[in-house]
């Protein structure tokens, strides 16, 4: 599958913004509901290769990541390659926040919040993250991103100054992202076909 080309009009106010990332939402579900467990680790197979070729990624000693649900680019096989030699943090949440928690092994997984995975640890991590791979519905080539609506990454960007890198299928890729004024940027973007610094 390949980019899709979605055209945006002028959106005059919050709600339409909210509806069109709505519409994008519904649009691009169905297309991963179609994707075959061998075609998701084959994206995320190339997708982490450009990652760990990259310099930041070898000069990082703590990287936050998602530990991915069925419809997100599989994350699984990086986070076991590099828990040795990186400090892997994963993401939960608390309220309107991300807390962050250090990764050992997925012994120690429970499943919370909006059906996320995290370590079943009372201690949370906060000393410094170099890297933050970033999950979300669809991009842009201005490095916009969708996410599921909810904002714990944005308000958590907005508080900590590190690289953010989004990762996902290319037809996650999209023409243009529409955008609220809260909505972050991010530093770069790869897909299996597609870098975009």
């Amino acid at each position: 599958m390949g980019v899709i080309d979605v055209l945006f009009p002028f959106f005059s106010n919050s709600f339409e913004i909210d509806e069109e990332k709505k519409r994008i939402r519904f649009d691009l579900k169905h297309i991963k509901e179609e994707l075959s467990d061998e075609e998701k680790e084959i994206a995320a197979a190339a997708v982490f290769s450009k990652l760990e070729s990259l310099s930041e990624f070898k000069s990082a000693k703590s990287i936050m990541i998602y530990w991915s649900v069925p419809d997100e680019l599989p994350t699984q096989t990086f986070i076991k390659k590099w828990k040795d030699e990186k400090l892997i943090i994963l993401p939960s949440i608390k309220g309107r926040k991300l807390r962050l928690k250090r990764y050992s092994s997925d012994v120690n997984l429970v499943q919370r919040a909006l059906g996320i995975w995290e370590p079943d640890l009372k201690e949370i991590y906060d000393g410094k993250v170099d890297l933050v791979i970033v999950p979300g519905v669809a991009f842009d080539s201005k490095k916009n991103r969708l996410g599921r609506g909810k904002g714990y990454y944005d308000r958590f960007f907005r508080k900590h100054k590190t690289l953010k890198i989004g990762v996902g299928f290319d037809f996650q890729l999209i023409d243009s992202v529409p955008l609220n004024n809260w909505d972050k940027r991010l530093d770069l973007i790869i897909t299996p076909s597609n870098t975009i610094e």
